[in-house]
């Protein structure tokens, strides 16, 4: 038997100025939320792009959300198998 699971991923954006700021939401399925957080800052003599401050910003919250579920991924399997916390976690 296939079971399918899908994640939604929320992203907000607040831009200030040369800064843009990232805000992330990914819902797993069994409801628990994960937020993580990423900020972007433009060089003053680079040209406006909101678009790749937006996409740097993104990433980084994304990166953030990525190192929490392997931190949660591997407390999980240390608690099914009895170990203790993994060294990365």
């Amino acid at each position: 038997m296939q079971t399918l699971v899908g994640w939604h991923i929320e992203l907000e954006f607040r831009e200030e100025g040369d800064s843009t700021r990232a805000a992330a939401m990914v819902r797993l399925a069994d409801g628990t939320e994960v937020r993580g957080h990423g900020h972007a800052q433009r060089h003053p003599s680079d040209s406006e792009q909101l678009r790749v401050g937006e996409e740097i910003a993104a990433a980084r919250a994304l990166m953030d959300i990525s190192s929490q579920l392997l931190r949660k991924a591997h407390t999980e399997i240390d608690e099914a198998s009895g170990r203790t916390s993994h060294p990365l976690a």
